[in-house]
């Protein structure tokens, strides 16, 4: 009988044992995938090359927001400082190395992504025979449009009508 037991015991530290693995793939699984959703598993690995655009108002723009090209991501925000001599943000860029055609008049803009998703930039090509080689900047840059600012211009505009 007490043989018996012990054995029953065993079964059931075994069904423990592989339950608790099961967690615990569970738990890593989920944890890559968050770091995937959130961008920071692919903030790069320093490929690429940088480019730079100055901007008066970058809203809410982050390091490891995408940069896109019609549509498509072609590289990461790496850093977003402030210029105190030119009081305006300077946008550094990591652009995937196999991007290496960007003309040199592109227009660099910053977008939201849906009514309050997360800001991106935006780049859209010119027609220039000139490409943007590693270290240039983007001269033409429209900035990021403030929901706030446009609320508050709306409702000047309709005060100054009634």
């Amino acid at each position: 009988m007490t043989a018996n037991w012990g054995h029953g015991m065993n079964k059931q530290r075994s069904i423990e044992i592989v339950v608790g693995a099961f967690m615990a793939a569970g738990l890593v699984a989920l944890f890559f995938l968050a770091m995937r959703v959130s961008n920071l598993s692919a903030a790069g690995d320093g490929s690429g090359y940088a480019l730079t655009a100055r901007f008066a108002n970058v809203g809410s723009l982050k390091a490891r927001a995408p940069v896109t090209m019609a549509g498509v991501r072609v590289g990461r925000v790496e850093d977003v400082r402030f210029d105190k001599a030119t009081y305006e943000a300077v946008v550094t860029m990591r652009i995937d190395p196999a991007v290496d055609s960007i003309p040199d008049d592109t227009f660099a803009n910053i977008f939201t992504a849906g009514l309050l998703g997360e800001q991106y930039v935006g780049l859209e090509a010119g027609g220039s025979e000139e490409y943007l080689k590693a270290g240039d900047e983007i001269q033409h840059t429209q900035s990021a449009l403030v929901l706030e600012q446009m609320i508050g211009q709306f409702l000047f505009s309709k005060a100054e009508e009634g």
